[in-house]
């Protein structure tokens, strides 16, 4: 959809550049038999109104555990121990049970992997629909609830909405599933989406149209949207800031183009070599030897020098905090080159 010079000026008026999601020195830790391990370890990030941060990393990071830390879903064992999360300047950590479950759904909604085990297969997706707008508005009359669901079913580009809105998931391909997740996660119009790799299991075509829906949502309502993935070209098209996560914590960010035009953290390097590239001739992609270290079992140092080849050895002993290398670039590596400036 092309939103014209008029649009464009829509876009731009609903964008922020003041953070509507400021996350400070989050601790996630769970209890295990091995004592208490942090899947969240320090992290810090901030997301403004109609801008999208984009968090990377392979499986096990805490991409996944940082986002239910967001939406106050960590079960137990987990908690989360430590720092704040912001959003509009109101602490989601201190909230009670019920003041944040007036959040959740409604101001702040999420998107989960595998829409096929998200969404109830004993119930049609209309009233899955319905009953997560009933929890934030219990005076709307049915019809009322019928109307706005077939509406948001539109809105993602269903077709045939009115009859949609009676069948069950197991109905529907899994792209349907995902833009019925999509609709029910915008229901009641949040001011930030959480994206927890929305893009998983789908063909190439069916990917690249839920993205461009994506796209457009938050260009009509300003919301801001934090995409988790471990696909860097999703990430490329969708993100103005890039966070990359290793072992817990955030190891390098930038914006959405630094990030692939000059990477400072080996780890990074290591994602980015990993990608085939259709202008190369080797046989063998680049890899990153070894996997992620366990929560219980984390290196001395810097937790990714097992990892990484250029590792010396001052990095057995320092941990490198994640330090300002230019304007909106901070990486956390001991041989990256900081520079004497101010954001």
């Amino acid at each position: 959809m092309s939103l014209g010079t008029a649009g464009n000026d829509v876009v731009a008026a609903l964008r922020s550049d003041a953070p509507l999601l400021s996350i400070e020195g989050l601790r996630t830790v769970f209890s295990t038999s091995n004592g208490p391990v942090a899947a969240v370890d320090g992290v810090d990030l901030t997301v403004a109104r109609g801008h999208t941060l984009g968090i990377v990393g392979e499986s096990g990071c805490g991409k996944s555990v940082l986002s239910l830390s967001v939406m106050r879903l960590v079960q137990a064992p987990g908690r989360i121990e430590a720092g704040r999360i912001l959003f509009n300047d109101q602490d989601l950590v201190a909230l009670s049970p019920a003041r944040m479950r007036a959040i959740r759904g409604n101001r702040i909604a999420m998107i989960f992997q595998e829409p096929m085990t998200s969404l109830n297969p004993v119930f049609t997706v209309g009233d899955q629909i319905t009953e997560a707008m009933r929890v934030h508005d219990r005076t709307a009359s049915a019809p009322a609830l019928r109307a706005r669901a077939v509406a948001a079913l539109a809105r993602v580009r269903i077709p045939a909405p009115e009859r949609r809105f009676d069948e069950y998931p197991h109905q529907m391909s899994g792209g349907m599933r995902q833009r019925v997740m999509i609709a029910m996660a915008l229901a009641c119009e949040p001011d930030l989406l959480i994206a927890d790799e929305p893009t998983t299991a789908l063909d190439v075509t069916v990917q690249a149209q839920i993205l461009e829906l994506l796209r457009e949502l938050q260009q009509q309502t300003g919301m801001a949207i934090i995409l988790i993935t471990h696909d860097l070209g999703v990430v490329a098209e969708m993100a103005d800031e890039v966070a990359v996560m290793y072992a817990g914590r955030i190891v390098e960010r930038a914006g959405g183009t630094a990030i692939f035009d000059d990477p400072q953290h080996p780890y990074t390097l290591g994602l980015l070599g990993s990608i085939p590239r259709m202008e190369e001739t080797r046989e063998r992609l680049l890899t990153i030897e070894g996997a992620v270290p366990a929560p219980f079992a984390l290196p001395k140092g810097c937790r990714f020098h097992p990892r990484c080849v250029f590792a010396e050895p001052a990095c057995t002993g320092t941990d490198p905090p994640l330090r300002l290398l230019g304007p909106g670039h901070r990486a956390a590596c001991i041989r990256a080159p900081v520079e004497t400036i101010r954001e």
